[in-house]
């Protein structure tokens, strides 16, 4: 059984196996949560995305899609790179949010990762409404068959700790 917490802090300091990123589709870097682990991981994680450019996804990730790259100089071991869809685009399809949880739990699984921290996947620039993303999130972490122990939601101000923890229970 999956133990389901969260916390209001900085996801680039987190202890757990895996981090996951709320990543463009690039996969180079970008604000937010994206910025934040590229300028703390360091050049490892860039090097690893621009690798996967390079062979498997010259396009880009996919929405919905989520890979590994080694964590740099993170405290985790491994960052897992996730594309959130872009609510006013997606026209509000949660089966591509709940994708990006599932997936990145998917890939987890395959590490062997027992601690995977998320962020709030497309409630920031992607402007999907947090309520939504909380619920979501944690429904289908909650539904997702995974060996992962814990899976720590980890929001950086208190609005969406708030609709977290109020999902979480």
């Amino acid at each position: 059984m999956t133990t389901i917490t969260c916390v209001q802090g900085d996801i680039t300091e987190q202890h757990v196996d895996a981090i996951v990123n709320a990543a463009n589709s690039s996969l180079l870097g970008g604000g937010g949560v994206d910025g934040a682990i590229h300028r703390k991981g360091g050049p490892e994680i860039l090097t690893a995305c621009r690798a996967l450019r390079a062979s498997h996804y010259g396009k880009g990730l996919p929405t919905g899609q989520a890979v590994p790259t080694p964590a740099g100089r993170l405290p985790a071991r491994w960052v897992i790179h996730t594309v959130g869809p872009v609510f006013r685009i997606s026209g509000a399809d949660e089966s591509l949010l709940a994708s990006c949880y599932r997936e990145s739990l998917r890939v987890a699984d395959e590490l062997g990762a027992r601690t995977v921290a998320f962020p709030a996947i497309s409630t920031g620039v992607y402007r999907w409404p947090m309520e939504d993303a909380a619920r979501i999130a944690v429904e289908t972490v909650r539904g997702t068959e995974t060996s992962v122990e814990e899976v720590r939601f980890v929001l950086f101000d208190e609005r969406a700790y708030e609709a977290f923890a109020a999902r979480v229970g």
